[in-house]
């Protein structure tokens, strides 16, 4: 069932909807949106597939864990040095 729906969008988005059904590909805004939606599906399906792989790489790692302390150490060393570079 289809619903209609009023957006307010930037200039710039109509701009890439409107290119989008004037290049032929698709028939209408709703077509693009629902493409859109079907791409970033996509993405963040693939993004899950990373970070799950990464956490389940981790959790099958052998060695043994960084303490907590030596890790927070590391990383103000990292946020100190990143705030001094970034002044100059």
């Amino acid at each position: 069932m289809n619903e209609k729906a009023s957006l307010q969008l930037p200039p710039e988005v109509i701009d890439a909807i409107d290119a989008h059904i004037d290049s032929g590909i698709y028939g209408s805004p709703a077509a693009v949106v629902k493409a859109a939606l079907g791409a970033l599906d996509r993405e963040n399906d693939r993004f899950d597939h990373v970070i799950d792989g990464g956490i389940r790489a981790a959790l099958d790692d052998p060695r043994p864990g960084v303490p907590a302390e030596q890790v927070f150490e590391r990383l103000e060393r990292l946020h100190a040095d990143r705030t001094k570079n970034d002044r100059g």
